[in-house]
């Protein structure tokens, strides 16, 4: 049996959790004072994912960047790919929230977002 030391970042309380494992799989998690907190230790030891955040220029508009993020989380080995995916991408203004910048990003499943408004220079 194996023994992983995890803090939660479910909740603000940030509890400090101990998760017992068999072969990969979660035998018990304990230090929880909620329920996220188990999820949260399951996942995060078993199916780790992330959401990211980023900026990509925008041509024509009132600010030269806009913030975006993936519209939930991404497997965290698929990270640097949609990081790669951004790379290249360059919005033309007006951009509105919640537009999607990438489809499917990284074949995830999942798009890109943009988290604020852009209106053009005019």
């Amino acid at each position: 049996m194996e023994r992983k030391e995890l803090i939660c970042i479910g909740c603000p309380l940030g509890c400090n959790l101990t998760v017992e494992m068999d072969g990969g799989q979660v035998v018990s998690v304990n230090g929880n004072t909620c329920k996220r907190g188990d999820d949260y230790a399951r996942k995060e030891l078993t199916d780790p994912r992330r959401i990211v955040t980023s900026t990509v220029p925008v041509a024509g508009g009132n600010l030269p960047v806009v913030s975006v993020k993936t519209a939930s989380d991404i497997p965290k080995g698929k990270i640097r790919e949609c990081l790669c995916a951004l790379k290249g991408v360059t919005l033309t203004a007006p951009v509105q929230i919640g537009d999607v910048i990438v489809e499917n990003v990284a074949d995830t499943g999942v798009d890109v977002i943009a988290t604020k408004s852009i209106s053009d220079e005019r």
